[in-house]
């Protein structure tokens, strides 16, 4: 899987790891939804932390599409919220 941090880069993780990330993304919706902004910049930058830990960084002029897109480490709750489905920014 091909997961693009936005303005950092593409990672390629193993599908094995999805399990870890789904766990995060689904704190992640939860502090969302509840407005808790501590919680929330914690958790997504575990979330992002577990990208570039797990995953191969692409060369920087690699443009492969990507399956998943995650925010930037600085991006605030209201954005993040923006780009949250149902299920939170990792679908399944």
């Amino acid at each position: 899987m091909i997961v693009r941090i936005m303005g950092e880069g593409q990672w390629k993780l193993a599908d094995s790891h999805f399990a870890e990330l789904n766990a995060l993304d689904d704190e992640l919706l939860a502090e969302t939804e509840a407005g808790d902004e501590p919680g929330f910049r914690r958790t997504l930058g575990a979330l992002l932390d577990a990208v570039r830990r797990l995953g191969e960084p692409l060369p920087d002029d690699a443009l492969e599409p990507s399956e998943l897109i995650l925010p930037s480490p600085d991006a605030s709750l209201d954005e993040v919220r923006a780009m949250l489905s149902d299920g939170g920014l990792i679908p399944g």
